[in-house]
């Protein structure tokens, strides 16, 4: 706590117990704390934010692996078919 930490050159325990007694230092003292707690909530809210950016990156590689899959399968079959019908094909090219 910047209003306290060095006063008199005593250790931060004793000096806080002083910051107790003087009015002037208390202040200090809980600015010092509530600056500490929007260092923590802003740390806190970027974690979130990056936590969400992975998740919807996650959610857009998935519906993307998806649409892949879709598109493999529908490939798949028209390969099929597309062997059957050369096949037909072939077969009618030779019974000529």
């Amino acid at each position: 706590m910047a209003g306290w930490r060095g006063h008199a050159g005593l250790p931060a325990a004793v000096a806080h117990g002083l910051a107790l007694d003087d009015p002037s230092l208390q202040g200090a003292a809980t600015q010092d704390i509530v600056r500490n707690v929007e260092q923590a909530s802003s740390g806190t809210s970027a974690v979130t934010g990056t936590i969400s950016g992975d998740a919807g990156a996650a959610e857009k590689t998935g519906g993307a692996a998806r649409d892949v899959l879709t598109s493999t399968t529908a490939l798949s079959s028209q390969a099929e078919h597309l062997t059957e019908e050369v096949q037909r094909f072939l077969a009618t090219v030779r019974a000529a």
